[in-house]
């Protein structure tokens, strides 16, 4: 097994802005980094107000990652939401299942959640996702 520890990087989710990495593998633990509602291509926050599309929008960012480090959604063991307010959890959850839904077997088996209610780093910002996978 390789005990090297990896960078992960894609054009598919928005460059970090800080000092981290998109994502770290090492050996079959990928860890994705915090995502939010980006556009990938120009680091737009999209779809302010509506934590319903910025849950699916940061999904696929995350989505972007995990491919990029060889793995898939079915690899994800947990997901971390943080949510700015306990009223968007209903829309977050909606648009987390439909996105669940669409990206693993009917009969697999879902990754673990955590939900925890936050203050963001940017204010446009209803959603912050990040995930650990183990791939392979």
């Amino acid at each position: 097994m390789n005990s090297a520890k990896t960078e992960i990087r894609t054009d598919g989710a928005p460059a970090p802005a800080w000092s981290f990495s998109q994502g770290v593998r090492k050996g079959p633990i990928l860890q994705v980094s915090g995502q939010g509602p980006q556009d990938p291509a120009t680091g737009e926050y999209l779809f302010r107000g509506d934590v319903k599309a910025q849950t699916t929008r940061t999904l696929e960012n995350v989505k972007a990652i995990i491919e990029a480090g060889g793995g898939t959604i079915e690899d994800v063991v947990m997901f971390r939401v943080y949510l700015t307010t306990r009223e968007h959890f209903a829309a977050m959850n909606e648009a987390y299942a439909e996105f669940i839904a669409a990206n693993i077997g009917a009969d697999s088996v879902k990754p673990c959640r955590t939900t925890v209610f936050v203050e963001l780093p940017q204010e446009p910002m209803l959603v912050e996702i990040d995930a650990q996978a183990v791939v392979g």
